[in-house]
């Protein structure tokens, strides 16, 4: 006879249209009956280690996660151990200048040939812009227009890159568009390769955290950092932009995955084997730390373009993976985890992709960016 816990999951699959055993791309079949009381004691956190270990399989993960975000099923497994991360972010400070640079070795400093396989040749790990791209490469270039753009990016401007990741658009705003540009970041490796790639341009690469940063500047970004800022430093990021805008008309851009709820930590399973301090944000987040600090210019929404990136990568990855010796199968099963549970969850709405633009003390004109694709 079925355990409880088996009866009790299968039920709250077929309410998503998952089948344990069934013969469907998104149907799950189950190698180890461990998984239903695992999964039941420790949701996606469970459910993710599980498969890592080979416990089950899907064909399609992306579309599974996809339908089990559109019942609910999914938020209901990952907050099973929500209460205490949410305990454990109020009581201390999770992305403090102290722990900041854990998700840099722990994340980003795992291997750049990894990286360099699985992104574009710029090497963008963020969402691209979709509208008009037809390939991965294409879509990372449109997305740097589109923050151009809306920056007003201009040859001769001193430009604050916050989190710059491996010199991707650093290097493109100042080939492009004639900017000095200032990069940070607090993963070794990304800054050491980023220098490389921006060798002979009017580029700063420095290993430094946001908060340290004490110079003017005309514009700042930041792509796919603010995930890692955390909602007990929201306000502080907010205020160092302001800080840093040398001028009233001074430009600030977020492009920042953001969820639907306000939370104060991010999926168990993310924050141990993926993102370590993470937490997304929401939109009243956002705006409670800018209000009185920045001013609000506009606000884009794009999420769906992530999971176009994001199957890109996977494939990239999957392709690659001969020619990467260096991680082993039960790497290669988080990984693609990471990859398709996201995709899936971009795909369902439970996760959405902003850019944000703020002025420092407002505009005289409208915000009407030029060039826009």
């Amino acid at each position: 006879m079925a355990s409880y816990a088996t009866r009790l999951i299968e039920r709250w699959a077929e309410a998503a249209d998952i089948r344990v055993g069934g013969d469907r791309p998104w149907d799950v079949q189950v190698h180890d009956d461990r998984t239903f009381a695992r999964v039941l004691a420790t949701g996606t956190l469970g459910l993710g280690e599980a498969y890592m270990d080979g416990w089950w399989d899907c064909d399609a993960i992306d579309q599974m996660v996809e339908r089990a975000q559109g019942t609910g099923l999914a938020g209901s497994l990952s907050t099973r151990l929500a209460p205490a991360q949410a305990v454990a972010s109020t009581v201390s400070n999770r992305q403090s200048k102290r722990r900041s640079r854990e998700v840099g070795r722990r994340h980003y400093d795992i291997g750049n040939d990894l990286y360099r396989r699985m992104l574009d040749d710029r090497m963008l790990y963020s969402c691209g812009y979709w509208r008009t791209a037809t390939a991965l490469a294409e879509s990372q270039e449109h997305k740097l227009d589109l923050i151009a753009a809306k920056l007003g990016l201009e040859a001769g401007m001193r430009v604050l890159d916050i989190g710059c990741g491996w010199g991707g658009a650093a290097a493109y705003f100042a080939e492009t568009r004639g900017c000095e540009i200032v990069g940070v970041t607090i993963s070794e490796q990304q800054a050491t390769l980023a220098r490389e790639r921006c060798a002979g341009l009017p580029v700063d690469i420095r290993l430094q955290d946001y908060r340290d940063v004490d110079e003017p500047f005309d514009r700042i970004y930041s792509i796919g950092m603010f995930e890692h800022v955390g909602v007990r430093n929201y306000g502080a990021y907010m205020q160092t932009c302001r800080r840093l805008l040398s001028e009233p008309d001074g430009l600030a851009l977020l492009h920042t995955i953001g969820g639907s709820r306000s939370r104060r930590a991010t999926d168990p399973w993310v924050a141990k084997y993926i993102f370590p301090n993470s937490m997304l944000p929401s939109a009243k987040q956002i705006a409670a730390a800018a209000e009185g600090v920045l001013q609000l210019q506009d606000w884009h929404n794009f999420g769906p373009d992530y999971d176009r990136t994001l199957m890109a990568w996977h494939d990239n990855v999957e392709a690659a993976w001969p020619d990467l010796p260096d991680y082993d199968e039960r790497f290669r099963r988080m990984w693609r985890f990471y990859l398709l549970s996201s995709a899936g969850s971009f795909r369902s709405g439970g996760l959405q992709l902003w850019q944000i633009v703020f002025s420092r003390d407002g505009l005289r004109s409208s915000f009407r960016p030029d060039g826009i694709r």
